[in-house]
């Protein structure tokens, strides 16, 4: 049996596209889906150390808690998909519980290397005010991950421009199929 856990962000949610349909590609590889809808995160939290901290705390509390019944010893496979602030949460539930996983990171915040420890591969854009690029660069290559850089896009991977988006969500949802059905592995 395989598993899927999806882990999102503070406002992107796990029906919005880059969750969506990482969702449902894993899904028709058989994996079965377990969402973390943590959420009641105070507002204003980008540039606030303070405010990321208590996000990061109150979905990791919740994520205990959401999770709890699951056995992941009777999976043959767990993978994690995460955004944003999902993507330390992700690592630091799996550190905490000693869990191999496969990952897709969606625009890991920098705070995600404290804990990451897990094979996987990373999106980031160019333009992503949560995160500076030569950070999650740099985090990227000591780790030895697959990092997938979208030009002048934003947290949520878009620009702007609807149909460059659209061209960039299939061109990412394409590098997510082939890394879930393991086509491409991360180093």
């Amino acid at each position: 049996m395989k598993l899927a856990v999806v882990f999102p962000g503070i406002g992107y949610h796990v029906d919005k596209p880059l969750l969506y349909y990482s969702k449902k590609i894993a899904r028709s590889q058989g994996y079965q889906v377990a969402d973390v809808p943590y959420g009641g995160f105070p507002a204003n939290v980008k540039g606030s150390r303070e405010k990321m901290e208590a996000c990061f705390a109150s979905a990791l509390v919740q994520t205990e808690e959401l999770l709890r019944g699951i056995d992941f010893g009777q999976y043959d496979e767990v993978l994690f998909l995460s955004k944003s602030i999902g993507t330390a949460i992700a690592c630091a539930y799996g550190q905490r519980h000693a869990l191999r996983t496969r990952n897709v990171y969606f625009t890991p915040v920098a705070e995600t290397f404290l804990f990451q420890e897990q094979p996987g591969i990373v999106f980031h854009g160019t333009g992503d005010s949560w995160a500076d690029t030569a950070v999650i660069q740099a985090e990227c290559e000591k780790r030895g991950l697959p990092l997938y850089l979208v030009p002048n896009a934003d947290h949520s991977l878009e620009t702007g421009d609807v149909l460059n988006d659209l061209s960039t969500l299939r061109s990412v949802m394409e590098t997510v199929e082939r890394y879930i059905t393991k086509q491409e592995e991360s180093k």
